[in-house]
């Protein structure tokens, strides 16, 4: 065990807990007990934005406070003020946003101790960590589920941790990156300083934050072990007889390792009761088969022909009557004098289930009633399963009550609820081990594995005892120890925090994406146990059941950015990781960081290696799990920005300091990559977004904005650049060969325009010419509701052709004399240079653009007047750049209305997946409420 990892939990004597000595960590926990007891006694404390549903008792009993609580954690603004430093704005800080690409595996014990619904490796969390903190300084995760951002600053403050990830540690704690020179050579670069950061978590979920306690607390591994096998000796010698089954002597008794059951069908045809184990699974084969005979009439069926044997019977723990699908084990794995047999259920095993079936169990077991839910409803519908007790096998339940009964500790009842989805009906086969072991080979593990984001209830399952999984899950339950004291936790909403604006160094938020999980629902089942449950009000997700939409997702996600902004130190960075293959979540996450008043600098991927997530990403579709860099402007722009009123050297102000956030050099494989944000249509986004976000006119065109940009910045390879940062690049641009290029994805007609300047910068051409490479961009990635503009159109609107009269034109004359050798040395005058030259397309100089900008904008607003007067229920198809062009104008016009009643007629993902129209649609809809 590391240094860091100590026994905190075992010391003894005085301790010292935010500036207060105390005699012992007991008499700690008792003060911060009796003023939690206090708090939660003032209605006003209830009434915090997602407190969660609990008795008082409930509540202190799961809570570990200053550092723990199971509710909204009134401790923390004093844990920041007592470890933080006050923001300074002398101070320097400068970072460039962490560029490269992380991949870093879950399989690890840290991982591995407790199942959740979503996890983020702990070391992947630690690059960004050392990347942007230093020792001491304060982290923040305002959706921290099981904690691994609390985990991963504490490991940054154990050097075998850090030197793991491929780092260097000196004797003066210095960590060291690998960097190449200019001559390619490896070379070891600061960046960071060993040492645990503290971190301040909060999450909706009570089941989350228990969690997040257990992996971020100190214990005593001695005590623990000791324990749990007095526990694990005491409940066998109480419950082995549950799982008693008869040898094949029919004497001898042995041991259950594992039953499979088998849910119970009538044919359509003949009535007859069809148990699927015996009908499905193909033994020989080794497969489990999609068609197969009635054993009765030998009706050819599948699954879906089936209908449902159900029974009825008394349910003692609720006083009610209910209705259960049937199920019957069909196959039973046992051990005797040390060796595994597989064999039927027996007269004697129906018979031990009846008899465990009519007795009480002798312990307190939740009976809550399921939720009408996403999750909850195919449990419901497909088996009955109507209370949570409903989900256990009755021997399992009453094993896991009787353990829950002496888990006197926090880490017990982690231990003991890391193996409930594992003993109940949700545990699926694994038929590849199943099919393995009937031919001698060892696979080893379980024979049934949970399935993860779902409540979904097999066909056939298996039921895994519980002593098995104490034994194999007490040791591997120790990897969650740390210090206590170095993170404070809370459970409520993050969209209302007790903590002081401008207080933290660093945000971490790992959180949850659209309709991809339900996380309250998936966790019901472990807060039954802990009689805590989350108040899914304000849970960010869209889920038809709650009420939730894309819209209302974003609005919640917004609220809660903007929190995270507040309490965020300005010109620090905030991390977020992003785990969704729908660009309508995607946008929707990207309008609500922008909203907050974060500013995108860059996105990398993480690869979490679960699955084929390698995928690159284009507008349209998200493919892998991404990571977004947003920092929070430092407090000079802003001001700088309320002092000149959004004047045109408020945008180069603006320029300047964005680009100073962005990263200079992105490697991949070790070529040089395209840097998206460096791109001057992302800077202008970005740009417009800010004044947008300020309520402030945009004072110049796009290609005004163009224009200048390449006056006052330097331009690279499509990309730009402060001087004092180009010089960085162009080291690294000489060491290759081939320059990064920006992957155009064409998708709306904004994107095409934006491929056919790219093209005609490069070569000037005629309409045949350009014809065939537009054609073959057209793609399958055309956005669904956006209507297909025509090639000739496009390039009238927004290009110009030469038609043969005057001298030709500066770019197409560049083009032609570097291309064509027997044109070189030729003046823009000459006919055969002018013959060559007619009927090219090309990009206009800033001039002649903003004439075709002004015609444009006037055609695309009188497209957007049709719209509006639109008179039926949605539009089917539509132009984009309409839209937005609308959208703009009404939104300087402060016709915040017209946005929000066009945006009812456009099909909803439409709006959803395009982030300038989500934004503005967003903002009007904030400024319609706030009038």
């Amino acid at each position: 065990m590391s240094d860091l990892f100590q026994n905190h939990a075992a010391k003894s004597g005085p301790v010292e807990c935010l500036g207060q000595t105390f005699p012992s960590d007991e008499a700690r926990r008792e003060h911060y007990l009796k003023l939690l007891a206090e708090k939660l006694k003032d209605p006003a404390f209830r009434k915090i934005e997602g407190f969660p549903q609990g008795t008082d008792e409930a509540i202190l009993a799961l809570s570990d406070p200053p550092y723990y609580t199971a509710c909204p954690n009134p401790f923390i603004g004093d844990f920041v003020r007592h470890y933080g430093k006050p923001y300074d704005s002398s101070v320097p800080y400068s970072k460039e946003p962490f560029a490269a690409d992380v991949s870093e595996g879950r399989n690890d014990p840290i991982c591995n101790a407790h199942s959740y619904h979503t996890k983020v490796p702990p070391k992947a969390v630690m690059r960004y960590i050392l990347h942007y903190t230093n020792p001491g300084d304060l982290v923040f995760d305002g959706f921290s589920g099981t904690g691994m951002a609390g985990v991963a600053a504490q490991l940054c403050g154990d050097q075998s941790a850090v030197q793991s990830l491929g780092y260097r540690v000196d004797g003066n704690g210095d960590i060291f990156g690998e960097t190449r020179n200019e001559q390619g050579e490896t070379k070891w670069e600061k960046f960071s300083k060993i040492g645990a950061r503290k971190a301040i978590l909060n999450d909706l979920a009570p089941a989350a934050t228990f969690l997040a306690h257990n992996f971020n607390s100190g214990s005593d591994p001695i005590a623990f072990e000791a324990k749990v096998k007095k526990i694990y000796d005491d409940v066998r010698a109480e419950c082995a007889w549950l799982y008693e089954t008869s040898h094949t002597d029919g004497i001898s008794k042995g041991q259950i390792n594992y039953a499979l059951w088998s849910d119970v069908f009538n044919c359509p045809e003949c009535a007859g009761e069809i148990v699927f184990w015996n009908v499905a699974v193909d033994s020989d084969a080794g497969e489990v088969r999609e068609r197969f005979d009635c054993p009765h009439c030998s009706k050819n069926l599948n699954k879906k022909a089936l209908e449902r044997v159900w029974i009825t019977k008394h349910d003692r723990l609720i006083g009610q009557t209910i209705k259960h699908a049937k199920q019957i084990p069909v196959l039973i794995n046992y051990t005797f004098n040390g060796r595994r047999y597989n064999k039927k259920p027996d007269l004697g095993d129906f018979e031990l289930l009846e008899k465990i079936e009519e007795k009480d169990i002798p312990y307190w077991v939740p009976t809550d009633e399921l939720p009408d839910g996403f999750n909850t409803r195919q449990p419901k519908f497909s088996h009955g399963i109507t209370h949570v007790h409903h989900f256990f096998y009755k021997r399992n339940l009453w094993t896991l009550a009787a353990c829950w009964s002496r888990a006197d500790s926090p880490e017990l009842k982690f231990l003991f609820t890391s193996m409930m989805y594992k003993s109940t009906q949700l545990c699926a086969p694994l038929m590849s081990n199943y099919f393995a072991a009937l031919k001698g080979q060892n696979r080893g593990g379980w024979v049934g594995k949970e399935r993860t984001g779902t409540l979904y209830c097999p066909s056939i399952h298996s039921e895994v005892p519980i002593f098995p999984q104490i034994s194999s899950r007490s040791s591997s339950a120790f990897v969650n120890v740390g210090k206590i004291e170095n993170v404070a936790i809370g459970t409520s909403s993050t969209s209302v925090l007790d903590i002081d604006s401008n207080s933290l160094d660093y945000v971490f938020i790992d959180p949850p994406f659209g309709a991809n999980i339900n996380y309250s629902e998936m966790s019901f089942l472990w807060e039954a146990w802990l009689k805590v449950r989350t108040n899914n009000k304000t849970e960010a997700i869209e889920n038809d059941i709650q009420g939730k939409g894309a819209n209302e997702y974003r609005q919640i996600m917004t609220t809660c950015f903007k929190e995270a902004y507040r309490i965020l130190k300005p010109g620090r960075w905030m991390t977020v990781e992003f785990s969704n293959t729908k660009a309508s979540v995607w946008n929707n996450i990207q309008t609500a960081i922008s909203e907050a008043g974060f500013i995108v600098a860059n996105v990398s991927a993480l690869d979490k290696k679960q699955g084929s997530i390698n995928a690159y990403i284009s507008t349209i579709a998200v493919k892998q799990d991404l990571v977004i860099s947003a920092y929070k402007p430092n407090g000079g722009l802003e001001n700088r920005f309320a002092s000149s009123g959004g004047t045109e050297d408020s945008v180069w102000d603006f320029v300047r300091t964005h680009l100073s956030y962005l990263p200079t050099v992105k490697v991949r494989n070790g070529s040089l990559e395209f840097i998206a944000e460096r791109d001057p249509r992302i800077i202008f986004d970005r740009m417009v977004a800010w004044f947008i976000r300020h309520n402030v006119p945009v004072p110049m065109s796009t290609h005004e904005f163009q224009a200048g940009l390449l006056q006052r910045f330097v331009e690279r390879d499509g990309m730009i650049f402060l001087p004092d940062q180009v010089s960085e690049y162009d080291k690294k641009r000489m060491q290759v060969a081939v320059a990064p290029q920006m992957e155009m994805f064409v998708s709306d007609e904004r994107s095409a325009i934006d491929w056919l300047a790219d093209f005609l910068k490069r070569r000037p051409s005629t309409y045949q010419e350009i014809h065939t490479d537009f054609i073959s961009q057209l793609g399958a990635g055309w956005k669904k509701h956006e209507s297909k503009p025509e090639l000739s159109a496009l390039l009238e609107d927004n290009f110009i052709e030469y038609d043969g009269t005057g001298e030709v034109p500066s770019q197409i004359h560049s083009y032609l004399s570097t291309n064509y050798k027997d044109l070189r040395g030729l003046d823009k005058n000459s006919p055969a240079l002018v013959a060559k030259a007619k009927d090219r397309w090309y990009v206009p100089d800033p001039n002649k653009a903003q004439d075709l900008e002004k015609k444009r904008e006037k055609a695309l607003l009188k497209e957007f007047d049709q719209y509006r007067a639109f008179t039926g229920r949605r539009l089917k198809e539509f132009r984009l750049e309409a839209l937005r062009a609308g959208f703009h104008a009404a939104w300087a016009a402060k016709d915040y209305q017209t946005i929000i009643d066009i945006a009812k007629k456009v099909p909803d993902e439409a709006l959803q997946e395009d982030e300038k129209l989500l934004t503005l649609y967003d903002l009007a809809l904030t400024r319609t409420e706030e009038v």
